[in-house]
Protein backbone atom coordinates (compact mmCIF):
# COMPACT_ATOMS: atom_id res chain seq x y z
CA UNK A 1 0.00 0.00 0.00
CA UNK A 2 1.40 3.39 -1.03
CA UNK A 3 0.94 6.24 1.46
CA UNK A 4 1.45 9.98 1.14
CA UNK A 5 0.98 12.84 3.57
CA UNK A 6 -0.10 16.11 1.96
CA UNK A 7 0.52 19.37 3.83
CA UNK A 8 -1.86 22.04 2.57
CA UNK A 9 -2.02 25.83 2.73
CA UNK A 10 -5.37 27.34 1.84
CA UNK A 11 -7.00 30.75 1.74
CA UNK A 12 -7.82 32.28 5.12
CA UNK A 13 -11.21 31.13 6.38
CA UNK A 14 -11.60 28.33 3.82
CA UNK A 15 -10.21 25.53 5.99
CA UNK A 16 -13.55 23.90 6.83
CA UNK A 17 -14.76 23.80 3.21
CA UNK A 18 -11.42 22.41 2.00
CA UNK A 19 -11.45 19.74 4.74
CA UNK A 20 -15.00 18.78 3.77
CA UNK A 21 -14.03 18.42 0.11
CA UNK A 22 -10.90 16.43 0.96
CA UNK A 23 -12.98 13.93 2.96
CA UNK A 24 -15.09 13.21 -0.13
CA UNK A 25 -12.10 12.16 -2.26
CA UNK A 26 -11.51 8.43 -2.67
CA UNK A 27 -8.16 7.45 -1.16
CA UNK A 28 -8.07 10.25 1.41
CA UNK A 29 -8.17 8.29 4.66
CA UNK A 30 -7.47 11.03 7.24
CA UNK A 31 -7.78 14.82 7.30
CA UNK A 32 -6.73 17.10 10.16
CA UNK A 33 -6.71 20.86 10.61
CA UNK A 34 -3.34 21.97 11.99
CA UNK A 35 -1.61 24.89 13.68
CA UNK A 36 1.71 26.10 12.34
CA UNK A 37 3.16 26.55 8.86
CA UNK A 38 0.40 24.49 7.19
CA UNK A 39 -3.38 24.61 7.59
CA UNK A 40 -4.36 21.00 6.83
CA UNK A 41 -2.75 17.55 6.85
CA UNK A 42 -4.25 14.83 4.64
CA UNK A 43 -3.23 11.16 4.56
CA UNK A 44 -3.75 9.50 1.19
CA UNK A 45 -3.49 5.77 0.47
CA UNK A 46 -3.65 3.67 -2.69
CA UNK A 47 -2.60 0.25 -3.91
CA UNK A 48 -0.48 1.85 -6.63
CA UNK A 49 1.90 4.82 -6.51
CA UNK A 50 0.59 6.07 -9.88
CA UNK A 51 -2.99 6.21 -8.56
CA UNK A 52 -1.73 8.08 -5.51
CA UNK A 53 0.04 10.63 -7.70
CA UNK A 54 -3.08 11.12 -9.81
CA UNK A 55 -5.27 11.67 -6.72
CA UNK A 56 -2.90 14.32 -5.39
CA UNK A 57 -2.28 16.04 -8.73
CA UNK A 58 -5.73 15.96 -10.31
CA UNK A 59 -8.08 15.92 -7.31
CA UNK A 60 -6.47 17.44 -4.21
CA UNK A 61 -4.39 20.17 -5.88
CA UNK A 62 -7.39 21.25 -8.01
CA UNK A 63 -9.61 22.03 -5.00
CA UNK A 64 -10.54 25.72 -5.11
CA UNK A 65 -8.95 27.86 -2.37
CA UNK A 66 -5.90 25.61 -1.94
CA UNK A 67 -2.85 27.84 -2.34
CA UNK A 68 -0.04 25.29 -2.08
CA UNK A 69 0.77 21.71 -1.11
CA UNK A 70 3.79 19.75 0.04
CA UNK A 71 3.66 15.98 -0.43
CA UNK A 72 5.65 13.52 1.71
CA UNK A 73 5.72 9.95 0.36
CA UNK A 74 5.87 7.17 2.89
CA UNK A 75 8.53 4.45 2.57
CA UNK A 76 6.96 1.02 2.35
CA UNK A 77 8.18 -1.28 5.12
CA UNK A 78 9.13 1.55 7.49
CA UNK A 79 6.03 1.92 9.60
Amino acid sequence: MATAYVLINCELGSEESVISELKSIEGVVEVHGTFGAYDILAKVESDQVEALRETITWKIRKIPKIRSTLTLMGIEGQQ
